[in-house]
């Protein structure tokens, strides 16, 4: 594999990626990441490169890269080069055909599109090797031959003296260069550091926050080849970006250390580097970083509660963004947020996670949505609930489901609550007799209320049994004593409290069902002292 050189043009164009690592379900942060890279090339008319730093091979977790595709493909948040499964690529090939195609080595049924690739680091070995040999060859790294044991009791010294832990280049100053040909022709164990300069300081301009600078001598001289052959993250994060002609490095404020290596490696190497934006952290609501610890962290996580994609992606993007200018809007597609979006108004302050927050956003979305997609989300959520599996046949139709998402549509933060406060549509209720008594009513009073509903309901026909009119005739009933007639019907209904209007719950369970409850509810009535 060579080494490839850039054209002015790739150098000038917005060039984005997403990096992430093999190691599981794709985090929030992450997707974050990935929602910020692709809103930023979208908007420039840029690029947005997926490539896989698969090259932590103890870290690795089978089907992460299936998985982790999948979930920019539901999120919407697609790359024009990178790795593909086979099946989206024949789906979608003429939107996609932007490069060379190639199947990959390591990932079966994986298929890599674009004209840098390969765009799996543990595919691109011979690469970084290459270009870790060419910095010691100009003087600019070398070889370290220390045992783990040695360095151990290096680092333990240093923290005895509460030294930070940093390599004393025992190999740089105590092993001249035939006792290193000597060493290599006998395949001694080693590993490539980087030589870092003396006194030297480092400055970069971050897009959100600003000026930075660091002395060199704060900077170990860092493994960029590993004794297995593998490059560590710093020497493959930015041979990548360089070779794949990266414009702009966004990523999250855990990398601002790395930042100063990484320059010190392009300027080892003679290559301009990119801009930089690190972009603040996430927080759980005590401001401690966000972790599984303190609650979900995983996309598919919230995706399983019921949280629809559109309102995740809205939340994810004001986690550290907002449009500015007193602009109070909170709700925004994706295309208003390519529209909108801009890294300068990214805030330098970790961002909290507020899942009030969500809950709000998400139940705004699910207001909006039409009945029948509605309905076509909630289906696999009822199913999965121990009262749907109970209910009887006509309980489970796609009609009297819809009834009751009409009911909840406004009342539920995601979907994974449905019907989980209002089971008394799916199931036979009981609940104590002293239930039905509202204030000061007696028994007869109760019962003559009870009676009153029963003739109301009896006296509408099936064709005529709606919201409204359901409403309007036991309003007219009531009369000035509305709590006097509408509390023991809801309780006769419900057997609860708190519930959706008597009218509403009479007419989602229908004529035959009410009057059902009602007759429980004056046999229960019966038993009041």
């Amino acid at each position: 594999m060579g080494i490839t050189k850039k054209t002015s043009n790739e150098v000038k164009k917005i060039r984005v990626r997403f990096a992430p690592s093999p190691t599981g379900q794709l985090h929030v942060g992450s997707l974050r990441t990935a929602l910020y890279n692709y809103l930023f090339a979208k908007k420039n008319g840029g690029d947005f490169i997926l490539r896989l730093e698969d090259t932590d091979r103890a870290r690795f977790v089978e089907g992460s890269l299936e998985n982790l595709l999948e979930v920019l493909k539901w999120a919407k948040i697609l790359h024009n080069e990178g790795p593909f499964t086979e099946k989206t690529l024949l789906r979608n090939a003429p939107g996609m055909m932007a490069g060379e195609v190639a199947k990959s080595n390591k990932y079966q049924g994986i298929v890599e599109i674009g004209n840098h690739g390969p765009y799996i680091q543990s595919e691109r070995l011979e690469l970084y090797k290459n270009y870790a040999d060419e910095l010691v060859k100009n003087g600019k790294a070398y070889y370290c031959f220390c045992e783990p044991e040695r360095l151990e009791k290096m680092k333990e010294d240093q923290r005895a003296k509460k030294q930070a832990p940093m390599y004393d280049r025992h190999c740089l100053k105590n092993i001249s260069a035939d006792d290193v040909n000597k060493n290599l022709k006998s395949n001694c164990p080693y590993v490539i550091r980087l030589k870092v300069p003396e006194n030297q300081l480092i400055e970069f301009d971050d897009i959100i926050r600003g000026k930075i600078t660091i002395n060199s001598n704060t900077i170990d001289d860092q493994v960029l080849l590993k004794s297995d052959g593998y490059p560590t993250y710093h020497l493959a994060n930015v041979v990548d970006d360089h070779e794949m002609c990266v414009s702009h490095v966004i990523r999250g404020d855990e990398w601002l250390p790395s930042t100063p290596k990484h320059i010190l490696l392009y300027e080892a190497f003679g290559w301009q580097k990119p801009e930089f934006a690190h972009l603040p952290l996430l927080l759980n609501i005590d401001r401690s970083k966000l972790s599984k610890r303190q609650g979900d962290v995983a996309v598919e996580d919230y995706v399983k509660k019921g949280y629809l994609k559109e309102a995740i992606i809205n939340f994810i993007a004001l986690l550290g963004w907002n449009p500015g200018e007193g602009n109070t809007q909170e709700i925004f597609s994706l295309d208003e947020l390519i529209e909108k979006f801009d890294l300068k108004k990214v805030h330098k302050a970790g961002a909290v996670f507020d899942l009030k927050k969500l809950d709000w956003l998400n139940s705004e979305y699910i207001k909006n949505l039409p009945l029948e997609k509605l309905y076509e989300k909630s289906t696999e959520f009822f199913q999965g609930k121990d009262f749907y599996q109970i209910a009887s046949g006509e309980k489970k139709s796609e009609d009297y489901l819809k009834k009751v998402l009409t009911i909840e549509q406004g009342r539920l933060n995601n979907l994974s609550e449905v019907g989980e406060y209002s089971k008394f549509f799916f199931q036979d209720i009981d609940y104590p007799p002293a239930l039905l008594k509202w204030k000061a009513m007696s028994l007869a009073d109760i019962k003559n209320s009870l009676e009153k509903s029963k003739i109301v309901l009896e006296k509408i026909g099936q064709n005529d049994w709606t919201r409204e009119n359901l409403e309007k005739s036991l309003l007219e009933a009531a009369g000035n004593k509305r709590g006097d007639l509408l509390w023991p019907l809801r309780v006769a209904l419900t057997g609860e409290q708190k519930s959706p209007t008597p009218f509403e719950v009479s007419w989602v369970l229908g004529k035959d069902e009410s009057l059902k409850r009602l007759n429980f509810a004056l046999n229960k009535a019966s038993e009041l002292k």
